[in-house]
């Protein structure tokens, strides 16, 4: 059995066992959410600081708790306690050692303990293991339910009154499920907002009011900010904020909106009341899960725009840089998968859980979140072109199709698993022409379209006839402004740019790439560009480290010239 020393403000999973080295305090609280045990080390230091007598607080993360040998260790600390509090998300199955250890070690040293649901339902095993009498243990967990600072500090000194403290504590107060924010201000209202785009006082009640069209690039376009409540009950906001900023400077308005969950009851009159007065030009949600998934309404597709999923990742960004599959399991699956369903357009990931230090006052070692810069200009570029398309007319928008090609066979372009692909791209074709864009002579049938597509270069075959290339002299101006360690790796896996299967020599230019696919008006329908040419496929497919060849490079540069 190998014990692992704490370390200060470590991001861990739990599976090797460790100390968290905390000396006795009067109460012991455990939770497994970073949010929750960062607003009670905030409202612990107001507490003491206002009253250096208040009762001492320890808290410990559950999640750096999994390995028997630790939780064994953090139960000296529960032997020395006068109050343990523990808020089990997911009930006794989620962590069944520490339940069994803590009621053993409660009930031998007569210890008051709380077991309380990580969520605002009854669990009827949990109070049935409890020590702490029902009505202490249900104002307990209202107040973390409810969540706030206010709420947070009336925790502590009622727990400080249960264990014969004097201490004035006020009954919990419910929180808004559902509301507006924006940093720096408690509970803000719409109008209070509007002063922060405008810059001048609100319209008074009957004034009218400001028509702000969806879609307008030139500053009017809203852009609201969905995310969790939880957020705002711990002030684990800097991601929402850091978007705030950013919108703002690209001269949108930003609305940042707090929800208990996108299913909750509130935030559907709230989003109701909101889309019926304001037009969002684009929407960016930061939920996971799936709201729409067994027929349920998503309440943010009503106003029709488009919906950009960021990830506040659960990982930490050195996890996530020192991986090889990017997000983790979970965070795919929540912040990327499901909200796919209800037609989430992927953004990227903003935020990564930080190490905050370790908190003198509680022993505890703190988590945040902390935004990247580079990521969220990258969302707010991303916005702002969205919103920029959005304000063109369907006739002048650009659209290119592209079909998957895997392997590089001809026999595979368009394949997929129990899908007709090419018919799907023709359904597309129709709907973007009924819609309004200006498709041209398009083919009507899948099979018309895959003819047409290889009657030109593919990737199998990319020395055939071309209607649609890139000038070799277009693309070497471009693959130059590329930062000079991608050209360098581009260069030492696949040589010099003349020597890619799909330039062709020009006898009166410098030649030309042909592009795999054709257009016609201002759509184009084209072939996945190859990762390797079938060199050593079992290597190349699916190696994370592989450059791509010049013709990947062209096609897009293509793509963005067109």
């Amino acid at each position: 059995m190998h014990l692992l020393a704490s370390e200060e403000g470590v991001i861990d999973d739990g599976s090797a066992a460790v100390d968290l080295e905390q000396s006795a305090g009067d109460i012991l609280f455990f939770s497994a959410a970073d949010t929750e045990l960062r607003l009670l080390a905030a409202a612990q230091a107001k507490r003491r600081e206002e009253d250096p007598t208040a009762p001492r607080l320890r808290l410990a993360s559950i999640l750096r708790l999994k390995h028997n040998l630790s939780v064994d260790l953090a139960m000296e600390t529960a032997s020395r306690a006068r109050l343990v509090v523990a808020r089990v998300l997911g009930g006794s199955a989620y962590w069944p050692y520490g339940v069994e250890r803590l009621v053993a070690v409660s009930t031998g040293a007569r210890i008051p303990l709380a077991l309380l649901p990580g969520d605002d339902k009854p669990d009827a095993e949990l109070a049935r293991l409890s020590t702490l009498a029902p009505e202490a243990r249900r104002r307990l967990s209202r107040y973390l339910a409810e969540g706030g600072p206010r709420n947070a500090e009336n925790f502590l000194r009622y727990a400080a009154a249960l264990i014969g403290s004097e201490a004035v504590w006020a009954e919990p107060q419910p929180l808004l499920r559902a509301g507006f924010y924006w940093p720096g201000l408690a509970l803000p209202s719409l109008d209070e907002l509007r002063e922060r785009w405008e810059g001048r006082p609100a319209p008074a009640e009957g004034e009218p009011r400001e028509v702000i069209l969806r879609g307008d690039p030139t500053g009017s376009a809203i852009v609201p900010i969905v995310f969790y409540r939880a957020l705002v009950q711990s002030g684990n906001t800097a991601p929402v904020d850091a978007l705030v900023e950013a919108l703002a400077a690209r001269r949108m308005r930003p609305l940042p909106i707090f929800v208990q969950s996108l299913k909750d009851g509130e935030a559907h009159a709230l989003f109701s009341s909101l889309f019926a007065e304001y037009a969002p030009a684009l929407i960016l949600s930061a939920t996971g899960f799936s709201s729409g998934a067994g027929g349920a309404a998503d309440p943010l597709a009503a106003p029709g725009c488009p919906i950009l999923q960021v990830v506040f990742a659960g990982m930490s960004e050195e996890g996530w840089r020192a991986g090889t599959r990017g997000l983790a399991p979970h965070d795919l699956a929540m912040n990327v998968a499901l909200p796919e369903i209800d037609g989430r357009i992927l953004s990227r990931a903003v935020s990564f859980k930080a190490p905050q230090g370790r908190d003198p006052e509680t022993e505890g070692d703190l988590v945040g979140y902390r935004p990247l810069a580079d990521r969220i200009a990258f969302v707010a570029d991303l916005a702002e072109s969205w919103v920029r398309l959005s304000a063109l007319p369907p006739e002048k928008r650009r659209v290119a199709l592209i079909l998957g090609n895997y392997p590089n066979r001809d026999g595979r372009i368009g394949n997929g698993v129990g899908l007709d692909v090419p018919a799907s791209a023709c359904a597309i074709l129709k709907a973007l022409a009924a819609a309004g864009y200006r498709v041209g002579e398009m083919p009507e049938k899948g099979e018309a379209l895959m003819e047409r597509l290889l009657a030109g270069p593919t990737n199998a075959n990319s020395g055939a006839d071309f209607t649609e290339s890139l000038s070799f002299a277009d693309y070497s101006t471009a693959f130059s402004s590329l930062p000079a360690s991608v050209q360098r790796a581009v260069a030492t896996r696949w040589g010099a740019g003349e020597r890619d299967p799909f330039f062709h020599p020009g006898r009166l230019d410098c030649g030309r790439f042909a592009i795999p696919g054709f257009r016609t008006g201002n759509v184009a329908v084209l072939i996945q560009p190859a990762r390797g040419y079938n060199i050593d496929p079992k290597a190349t497919y699916h190696d994370p480290a592989l450059v791509p060849p010049h013709s990947y490079f062209a096609l897009y540069l293509w793509i963005a010239k067109e």
